[in-house]
């Protein structure tokens, strides 16, 4: 089982180095950090009293594994979740805050648990995601990666600026997709044929 620091690790590999892209929300980003992640937590890096893109692209990788690992792992409560879920949750909160923990208890009340869809992590999500893993841990895990999946199908959707996350100029599945998948078992993985079916109605 790899350690709370690992998956962050390879969290930031997957965000990738310095971006700011119009289309993205998030601002100027760096290893999956955002500038306003950065504003609310107060990391003026070049100390000018200021926190400024240039902030964000002075920030380090060892910077960002401990930022997702206090921010978004240990203060969340992801490490009160089952195991098997706990690493594609905190993938998902670092992409999509509180959503990723509405998603669960959302799939939870699908699969016959009493919860609160409130984004936060309590006594009572953490007793129904336990209670659901009894059963068969593997399957509640890619219950969550392909409502996962489906969150960033819906998203671009309805957002044509995100589509480029959700599939590549070659009609390949974009970062979005992947990324949920990596979480899946490969069983559950769309095919191209699948995938290109799923979105043919972006033209």
């Amino acid at each position: 089982m790899q350690t709370v620091r690992q998956i962050a690790e390879d969290i930031v590999a997957r965000e990738g180095g310095y971006v700011d892209d119009p289309d993205d929300p998030g601002g100027a980003t760096k290893f999956g950090v955002t500038i306003h992640t950065m504003r609310r937590l107060g990391i003026d890096l070049n100390g000018d009293g200021q926190v400024s893109a240039a902030d964000v692209q002075a920030l380090s990788r060892a910077q960002a594994v401990d930022i997702f690992v206090a921010h978004y792992f240990e203060k969340p409560g992801i490490e009160a979740l089952p195991e098997v879920l706990q690493a594609s949750v905190f993938d998902m909160y670092v992409n999509a805050g509180r959503n990723a923990v509405t998603l669960l208890q959302k799939l939870l009340c699908q699969m016959g648990q009493n919860v609160t869809v409130d984004g936060v992590i309590g006594p009572q999500t953490t007793a129904a995601a336990m209670q659901a893993a009894r059963g068969d841990a593997g399957l509640l895990r890619d219950a969550y990666g392909i409502a996962r999946r489906n969150y960033y199908f819906r998203l671009a959707d309805r957002r044509p600026a995100s589509r480029k996350y959700a599939r590549t100029r070659s009609g390949k599945k974009g970062g979005w997709i992947r990324r949920a998948e990596e979480f899946l078992s490969p069983r559950f993985h769309l095919s191209q044929a699948e995938f290109e079916r799923r979105v043919s109605a972006w033209g």
